[in-house]
């Protein structure tokens, strides 16, 4: 039945504190990080309210669980300062969008294109959308070549995740950098 209790846990409550652990016997590391062996529940407690400190069962599922006497605030504390540290290292990658029409001028294609070539090389995917007005959408050849111009312009630092696809009215395809960051 001890299995059951550690799932009736929220997962912001990860460690079993001082009176909340139930095991009868533990494997008890001291305040110094000396393991002092097998010993019961209540020689565990007293010997972490002699020191000061909280008795934290950082190891449920060993037989005997094992708990150690230390700070629980120093012991949250830490551990929020890591999963910080790690949320500041990862890098998220965005998918920016950029939208055009089958008609587009060649000035506004271009300013386009650099700024897919700029996204890319921050690394974050692009999705490109080709939307149809009115009778455009009778002329999806011209989109088709639009899209294959832009893929064949942005070789060096793009390829084409997946062929256009058309969806009611738009044409989509997703771009990702060859050299992620």
């Amino acid at each position: 039945m001890e299995g059951s209790n550690s799932n009736n846990r929220t997962s912001t409550e990860k460690y079993r504190i001082n009176r909340a652990i139930t095991a009868q016997q533990v494997r008890l590391i001291d305040h110094n990080g000396e393991s002092a062996g097998v010993v019961g529940i209540r020689t565990a407690l007293a010997k972490a309210e002699e020191v000061g400190l909280d008795l934290v069962e950082v190891s449920p599922n060993a037989v005997p669980p094992v708990c150690k006497i230390i700070d629980y605030g120093k012991l949250k504390y830490e551990l929020q300062k890591k999963k910080a540290e790690a949320k500041k290292k990862q890098k998220v990658i965005e998918v920016k969008e950029v939208k055009f029409t089958p008609v587009i001028g060649e000035h506004d294609y271009q300013v386009k294109l650099n700024s897919i070539l700029k996204f890319t090389k921050e690394g974050n995917k692009v999705k490109v959308t080709l939307k149809f007005r009115g009778r455009e959408l009778s002329r999806q050849e011209i989109g088709v070549k639009l899209l294959n111009r832009l893929i064949d312009d942005v070789k060096d630092v793009a390829k084409n995740e997946s062929k256009p696809q058309l969806e009611g009215r738009q044409m989509m395809m997703i771009l990702t950098p060859l050299i992620q960051k």
